[in-house]
């Protein structure tokens, strides 16, 4: 296929309309129409759904413009090895993940890991589970830390880690060293995710099968809400992984409590990468130092806080 006809494709589908290709490519209408009409003959589909107001890509038109950006993310990749920027030099990862992890876990590694390649930037988009998903499996994103219930289509996963569900209280609230039922959370302010989100799927699922109902004093879509409510209100526990509180639970002297409830331990979480993508150097060595951490962070927090 033609440069010029794909560069035309591109324009109308970004923009949605001829008029407006026209006017980002300063090349006329007429002359965009009809390498629009060359490429689907020479496809032998139509591309487009033609409305009084726009062009939207149809089906076809959709696996055409996935399979073109991930050509030209390719290529260039396969530009920057050639120009030497193979070694991790000044280079974007892009990151996508839920809100968990944003928290406390990525900000460490991001920092961690600029110490030793400082030239390596992030970008973080923080969205729910299936906005992560549909994110890396666009190829939008480089890279996907998301908690997840069960296998993901369309994407590698590169590591998996158990993410039980745990309890995070105050050094001095009333449970902090006895062993903990489900039952002894009626009595304090309660701090939970909101409905949608894996980690209030499975605190659910365990009070309704163990016939127990809990209502939380508080529900946010933002976990550094939660924390901060249960750090300064007295008797308030948090649930959580303990991915989300990785670094800051030594720093404020939390601790952490387990439930032995089977559906508490049925999240993972996951460090993830559209299937088949290319991956540069900067994000292979990231995820290979990020891998490193977990594993070794996780060793620790779990010889250090479970009890």
């Amino acid at each position: 296929m033609h440069s010029t006809e794909i560069r035309y494709f591109l324009a109308v589908a970004n923009t949605g309309s001829l008029s407006a290709a026209s006017k980002q490519l300063f090349v006329a209408v007429s002359a965009i129409s009809r390498q629009i009409q060359q490429l689907e003959a020479r496809i032998g589909a139509t591309l487009f759904e033609r409305h009084a107001r726009g062009m939207v890509l149809n089906d076809a038109g959709q696996i055409l413009e996935n399979h073109v950006r991930k050509s030209m993310m390719d290529m260039e990749f396969a530009i920057a090895e050639i120009q030497g920027l193979k070694a991790v030099r000044r280079t974007v990862i892009r990151i996508a993940c839920t809100d968990g992890t944003a928290f406390d876990l990525l900000p460490q590694m991001f920092a961690r890991f600029r110490v030793i390649n400082p030239g390596v930037m992030f970008y973080l988009n923080v969205g729910t589970a299936m906005q992560v998903s549909e994110n890396i499996r666009s190829g939008e994103y480089d890279l996907a830390l998301q908690f997840s219930l069960s296998p993901e289509r369309g994407v590698d996963v590169l590591a998996s880690y158990p993410a039980t569900v745990r309890m995070a209280m105050r050094p001095d609230h009333p449970l902090a060293y006895q062993n903990l039922q489900l039952s002894d959370l009626h009595a304090y302010p309660l701090a939970l995710n909101e409905p949608s989100s894996t980690i209030r799927q499975l605190f659910d699922l365990s009070c309704r099968m163990n016939g127990i109902f809990l209502e939380p004093a508080m529900s946010c879509n933002r976990f550094n809400t939660l924390y901060d409510f249960m750090l300064n209100t007295p008797g308030a526990i948090v649930a959580c992984s303990h991915f989300s509180v990785l670094f800051k639970a030594r720093r404020d002297g939390l601790v952490m409590k387990s439930i032995n409830i089977e559906q508490l331990s049925q999240r993972t979480l996951q460090l993830q990468t559209q299937a088949g993508r290319h991956r540069s150097a900067a994000l292979s060595q990231f995820i290979e130092f990020g891998c490193e951490l977990l594993n070794r962070e996780s060793a620790a927090f779990e010889r250090d806080f479970y009890r």
